[in-house]
């Protein structure tokens, strides 16, 4: 590694005598290593104003303020709290003073004569992890910039596809109300389908961005579940390509209400639906139940007849998986259960699956009715 690239860490050395300080300089003596020494627990506390240090090497036994005296003040300040402290100390080990160290605050003693290769040692271990501290809050700073960028990245693009989008919808429609050719119709109905699968991909994308990057807060509101669960499929219903009319059937059982954000609950059920119409058995029933009847929580299926693959079965809600794709529909942005587990958890809840070739395929939203104790508005457990 180049020297001008070299990460430094500061350990901090403290003693009143010169020749201790000496001799510990030349054990510690590394390149990555930038040595502060103080010869006063006053001189100690004036460097740590001013720098971070991996590591205190405190001698106990020094005149005006002692190691103890001075780990404790280190201690009691909270840009120092986390500083670990090694004792260096003359005195017999005696159990009594050595409580004393570790009640100040100490994570180890050392007694003189010091061995060469123990302090090397134990010092090393503490620089090697300031430096993985530093490079895990590098990565993190590094991981929360290409969140904003990939969510940035989304809105943008979300925006400016909806113009164009909502121009493809219009002529369709156009097309399809305008033309008395059987042959143009189908193509604006065609069209419009495309255009419909164009818009659910712009918003699952942005959606992704935001709950992946916990900006996108929840808005709770008292909601009442079977209400919901029967617009979204009565919005499936009056798109007739879908033919959802004949095929969904809706259940409700028990207390449905609860305290959850209506609109990203809304888009759970709606994947769900449009995944079991989609890769389901042409034809069969798509069943919608609610269940309320658990006091904490309410449970939320959707089952179709047709087995998963059970090399597909660990697949299925990872982002852009192609698991989730039918080949016959064209291509989709294998988002859809991805981001049904998002929401789920987000609630504090989950989305499971079982699917076998007696039983067909259920999926199971588990959604609390109110805000777990000590959750945070946007945890998602993203794994």
């Amino acid at each position: 590694m180049n020297s001008i690239n070299m990460p430094i860490v500061n350990v901090l050395i403290v003693d009143d005598i010169e020749h201790n300080l000496t001799a510990l300089a030349a054990l510690l003596a590394r390149p990555e290593v930038r040595l502060l020494v103080a010869r006063s627990g006053v001189e100690a506390l004036e460097l740590l104003l001013e720098h971070d240090v991996a590591v205190a090497i405190l001698d106990v036994n020094m005149p005006g303020m002692s190691g103890f005296e001075l780990a404790s003040l280190i201690r009691g300040s909270p840009r120092t709290s986390h500083v670990p402290i090694i004792f260096l100390t003359a005195t017999s080990q005696d159990a009594i003073r050595t409580f004393q160290g570790y009640e100040a605050g100490a994570v180890d003693f050392l007694y003189k004569p010091i061995e060469p290769r123990i302090v090397q040692s134990k010092v090393g271990i503490f620089v090697q992890l300031e430096l993985q501290k530093r490079q895990l809050a590098e990565q993190l700073a590094a991981t929360r910039q290409m969140l904003e960028a990939n969510e940035m990245l989304m809105a943008v693009l979300s925006h400016d596809l909806r113009t164009p989008l909502s121009a493809v919808m219009s002529s369709a429609e156009y097309l399809m109300r305008a033309s008395t050719d059987e042959k143009t119709t189908a193509v604006g109905r065609r069209i419009e389908h495309c255009g419909r699968r164009m818009t659910r991909m712009v918003e699952q994308l942005l959606n992704l961005a935001r709950l992946q990057g916990g900006r996108l807060p929840l808005r709770r509101s008292h909601v009442q579940l079977d209400t919901l669960c029967q617009a979204v499929i009565e919005e499936f219903a009056a798109n007739t390509a879908t033919l959802a009319d004949s095929r969904l059937v809706f259940e409700a059982h028990g207390d449905l209400a609860g305290q959850w954000d209506s609109d990203l609950v809304a888009q759970a059920v709606a994947n769900l639906v449009n995944n079991a119409l989609t890769h389901g058995e042409a034809h069969a029933p798509v069943r919608v139940r609610a269940n309320g009847e658990s006091p904490g929580e309410v449970l939320v299926t959707v089952a179709n007849l047709g087995a998963i693959p059970a090399d597909v079965m660990p697949l299925l809600f990872g982002a852009f998986s192609t698991a989730t794709r039918a080949e016959r529909q064209g291509s989709g942005l294998g988002l859809g259960l991805h981001i049904v587990r998002l929401i789920a958890r987000t609630h504090g809840g989950d989305v499971n699956v079982i699917s076998n070739e007696a039983e067909g395929t259920v999926f199971t939203i588990r959604l609390p009715r109110r805000p777990q104790p000590g959750a945070q508005p946007g945890d998602v457990a993203l794994f």
